[in-house]
């Protein structure tokens, strides 16, 4: 018996007929939710939001398909989801379960082909070619991994087709726990009717240049002139044209371990927000903490630093500078994000949000930079300074290891702990891209 709930395909084409690339994308269906009415069964058939506070300026995460029914969706202000659907049952969601299904999720996509590249958390490509590991149907390849995924207690949903935007479109047309298989000889005929925001990378910007241009469809864009769409979009209108006309070749790589990140961050939103400069000073400090402590324990350090500041639910700045040399001192972090802090703030603006990233990194942390230059006597004191405050840090990561992360804090993390709410999915306390 198939668990696969719908499935789909633009022409029914015969079993074992296909021919060239078939690319999937597989989508778990309201992912952390479903996995909180798997844990909680008396939740299942309810209403459930994984999110932050409403009372705290949180953000929904995932809502279930229950949920969905009122209106809300991913990245709506939990306050409004609440307004929306008042009886809902709300939980801030439990991450480490999550990361253990998606584990185990991948794992029955490998059991299929080694070619498997992992985009989210809840989503994965994979290359199910005929001829390369399996002779079998690619659709009978996906129901069986469906079944798989159904025994974890959880659903996806999954898009079939020669390339990975197709397949991601695909994996949209069925939800939840469906299947769509585009066939090789029916791509065009299933892009062209479909409206160009359709398209992964196509914003709503890049949207109403193209409604200027006249191109509303996909088939319309696939018929543009080249040098047209060259002009207004670059290089990346030439991607555009290739995937419109379903010529995009896709590579899905072998599966692998996480590579090294590209950026470390952290970041906080504040229940009320920041108006004096003690008060975002200290923001400052707390949040450099955080993301010193995640270069530190990734034995890593970069020498660009971004800080990022939003001043209401619309309205944000990023500004970056480089440093002579990597640091993962939180000093150091600190003293760069405030100064980074006046290209973009004045007195009496309010913030909402904070966040410093570091990028271009370094395995290993080479001399830490040192703020004053003036002159050789103080800039020795300062070093010597900024190398017993390392030191230190290195203590406090070390003791908050052993004894558990509560064990120990400083001051201004101290200070923050009830001033702030979580702003991202796992946890709100950053990222690492």
């Amino acid at each position: 018996m198939t668990c696969t709930k719908n499935i789909d395909t633009t022409s029914n084409p015969a079993k074992n007929s296909w021919t060239g690339p078939a690319i999937g994308l597989l989508d778990l269906d309201a992912f952390f939710a479903s996995v909180e009415q798997l844990d909680h069964p008396q939740w299942r058939g309810k209403p459930v939001i994984v999110g932050g506070s409403a009372d705290k300026r949180g953000v929904v995460s995932t809502a279930s398909y229950e949920a969905r029914k009122f209106g809300v969706h991913s990245a709506m202000p939990s306050a409004q989801a609440r307004r929306l659907c008042p009886d809902a049952i709300w939980t801030a969601g439990h991450f480490d379960r999550y990361r253990e299904l998606s584990r185990k999720v991948i794992a029955c996509i490998l059991n299929e082909t080694p070619l498997v590249e992992q985009v989210s958390i809840d989503e994965a490509f994979f290359d199910i070619t005929p001829g390369r590991y399996s002779k079998e149907s690619p659709q009978d390849i996906c129901i069986r991994i469906q079944q798989q995924v159904s025994q974890l207690g959880i659903t996806c949903s999954i898009g079939l087709g020669i390339n990975k935007t197709i397949a991601k479109i695909a994996s949209e047309r069925k939800k939840p726990h469906g299947l769509y298989v585009v066939s090789p000889q029916d791509s065009i005929a299933f892009l062209a009717p479909l409206p160009v925001h359709t398209m992964s990378g196509i914003g709503k910007a890049a949207t109403k240049k193209l409604h200027h241009l006249g191109i509303v469809t996909l088939g319309q864009l696939a018929c543009a002139d080249k040098t047209i769409i060259e002009r207004e979009f670059g290089s990346f209108g030439i991607t555009m044209l290739l995937r419109a006309r379903g010529q995009e070749i896709s590579t899905v790589a072998p599966f692998m371990k996480k590579e090294d990140p590209k950026s470390i961050s952290a970041e906080r939103t504040f229940a009320k927000d920041l108006i004096s400069s003690t008060e975002i000073y200290a923001a400052i400090e707390h949040i450099a903490s955080l993301t010193a402590e995640r270069l530190r324990t990734k034995h890593m350090a970069g020498h660009t630093v971004t800080l990022k500041v939003k001043f209401d639910f619309a309205h944000q700045k990023t500004v970056q500078t480089q440093l002579n040399t990597n640091t993962n001192n939180q000093t150091i972090l600190a003293h760069t994000a405030k100064e980074l802090l006046q290209k973009v703030w004045k007195d009496g603006m309010p913030i909402r949000l904070l966040g410093i990233g570091v990028s271009e990194f370094s395995s290993v942390a080479s001399t830490q930079l040192s703020l004053f230059d003036n002159n050789s006597k103080q800039k020795h004191i300062h070093q010597k300074k900024n190398l017993d405050k390392q030191k230190l840090a290195e203590t406090y990561d070390q003791l908050r290891k052993r004894f558990g992360s509560q064990a120990l804090s400083y001051g201004h993390d101290l200070r923050f702990s009830n001033h702030t709410t979580d702003t991202k999915p796992t946890g709100g306390k950053g990222s690492i891209s």
